[in-house]
């Protein structure tokens, strides 16, 4: 999707990942193709292991992202493709990789002022639309891409219509009897 989020298949079922540790350019922002086309080439039509951290105020899993052991996180900040977002994590590993990327001026570091991504989104906020940016118009499971979708729209949201037996389970098709 970006240089950040995946859209991953857990079965039938598409899952949107947001990747933990790290912030990448976005699509309107210099740098941000080159940084999608980054994790495309790493991930696309490839099997990944996901390591759920968190689920997001958006309903994305945040999860760390690996194929064959390597960790996809800290290879987009090592290619210069991503910052490392130490807002939310301790592991220094993603500042070495950072300096390492800024000395040898990889990927975005070519650039002589690199924007970070969290100011250049406060400099181009999101046009205002009529629904709930944030809970959107979704009342039906079968609207839902995913059980974290469901539980957001659930628990952040208040949907009732999710939870048809009121047991605080949403859409049991969906996120099946144990959740």
């Amino acid at each position: 999707m970006d240089g950040d989020t995946v859209m991953v298949l857990r079965g039938k079922q598409k899952i949107k990942v947001r990747m933990a540790n790290i912030d990448a350019p976005e699509r309107g922002q210099d740098f941000g193709k080159q940084s999608r086309e980054s994790l495309l080439e790493m991930v696309g039509k490839k099997q990944v292991q996901i390591e759920t951290q968190a689920v997001d105020q958006y309903g994305r899993i945040v999860a760390l992202v690996s194929i064959d052991g390597r960790s996809v996180n800290q290879e987009q900040v090592k290619r210069g493709m991503a910052w490392e977002y130490s807002h939310y994590h301790s592991d220094k590993t993603y500042l070495d990789l950072q300096n390492e990327a800024q000395q040898t001026k990889h990927g975005l570091w070519a650039q002589p002022d690199a924007q970070p991504p969290w100011q250049w989104r406060k400099l181009h906020p999101p046009k205002p639309s009529i629904q709930n940016q944030e809970c959107g118009k979704k009342r039906l499971c079968s609207q839902m891409t995913s059980c974290d979708e469901a539980r957001f729209y659930l628990t952040r949201c208040g949907v009732k219509t999710l939870d048809r037996n009121e047991d605080g389970k949403p859409c049991e098709d969906l996120c099946g009897s144990k959740n």
